[in-house]
């Protein structure tokens, strides 16, 4: 009797959309004045840079760009070529700016109620596109970027997807400190009219500051770019296997990224388990909230809560528990493995399983 695939249809990840901020006659943020940089040429030049990495290390997935050339994009057909393309991933590239040239640092944003000020700022400069738009009142709801009542009121959609969105900016923002090195502002939550009206996983991140000096000088070069493009990639490629609850076999792209130290190797052995559930919120880790699963634990990192079941010496092993929680109706489970109590790797922790 064939088998079927091992990870379910609804979990692949088939196609990806790429959006560089603004365009065309909106040029988005502004660089210091040295070297004429503007937020539409550095988020164009990263995307391209992300969608070339994604396929050549994977083929079988769709990249799909908003704009590929200095063009106005309306930010509702932003989301609407995501959602022509019943897109899995929506991925949103900016650049930061502030009055006061000392702010730097990247940061990556879902949807969602901004909890500061400063949060909600950077998404009504962000939204502030709309007023470029012929007719643009009766295309968001009357959405109004200088209204916080409207912010607020947006803030409310997205919410079925803020999961697997936290989970991706949380990679992201990893892969920006500890692969390139930059400074780490966190995953965020603000209203976006980018990343409101899409029906997938959506982030939007900002780069960095092109009004603090040494960002700019980082950002406008191709390095920097490609540093940043590799960074987004890589995050890109976990979050991928994290939901399709697969080993990482792809590739990494060729990139001369900084690399952190290498740990020594640890002499316990690998465990096994399988994540059911991803929050932003704590969950009392009891069978009840999990479907009567027996043996919840709780992680937390990233300002996110992982919660998992099994503690398996085997892959083996570890997939009849993940059978049993798709069974359950957990669908997106997924086999993450430990060493010594720390996450690591799949693919590396299924090698040393086997040396064993």
């Amino acid at each position: 009797m064939p088998q079927g695939p091992a990870v379910g249809d609804v979990n692949r990840i088939r196609t990806v959309v790429l959006d560089a901020g603004h365009g065309g006659k909106d040029p988005g943020n502004l660089g210091t004045g040295r070297y004429k940089t503007t937020e539409k040429h550095v988020s164009l030049n990263v995307a391209k840079l992300l969608g070339k990495y994604i396929t050549e290390s994977f083929p079988d997935v769709k990249v799909v760009y908003t704009r590929e050339d200095d063009r106005f994009i309306e930010l509702r057909e932003r989301c609407n070529i995501a959602n022509r393309a019943k897109a899995d991933v929506f991925i949103s590239i900016h650049c930061n700016a502030n009055d006061n040239k000392d702010p730097h640092g990247c940061e990556t944003y879902v949807m969602g109620l901004h909890k500061t000020e400063a949060n909600m700022k950077v998404a009504q400069k962000e939204n502030a596109a709309i007023l470029l738009e012929d007719g643009h009142e009766l295309k968001y709801d009357g959405y109004d970027p200088n209204d916080p009542e409207s912010m607020i009121a947006l803030s409310l959609r997205q919410n079925v997807h803020l999961d697997h969105s936290l989970l991706l900016s949380a990679l992201i923002q990893k892969q920006f400190k500890e692969r390139v090195g930059r400074p780490d502002r966190g995953v965020k939550q603000a209203g976006f009219l980018v990343i409101s009206y899409t029906t997938m996983p959506s982030v939007l991140i900002e780069l960095g500051f092109l009004t603090n000096a040494n960002e700019e000088d980082f950002l406008q070069g191709d390095q920097g770019q490609d540093y940043m493009a590799s960074a987004i990639y890589r995050a890109f490629k976990e979050y991928k296997a994290t939901v399709e609850g697969v080993e990482l076999t792809a590739p990494a792209p060729v990139v001369d990224t900084p690399k952190p130290p290498v740990p020594e190797p640890a002499t316990s052995g690998v465990r096994f388990k399988v994540q059911v559930v991803t929050s932003s919120k704590r969950i009392e880790p009891t069978a009840k909230n999990f479907k009567g699963l027996d043996g919840v634990e709780e992680h937390r990192g990233n300002e996110l809560y992982r919660y998992t079941v099994g503690d398996e010496p085997t892959l083996e092993r570890a997939r009849a528990v993940q059978k049993l929680c798709r069974e359950k109706g957990y669908d997106g489970a997924f086999i993450v493995a430990f060493r010594d109590g720390v996450r690591i790797d799949l693919q590396e922790a299924v090698k040393f399983a086997q040396s064993q």
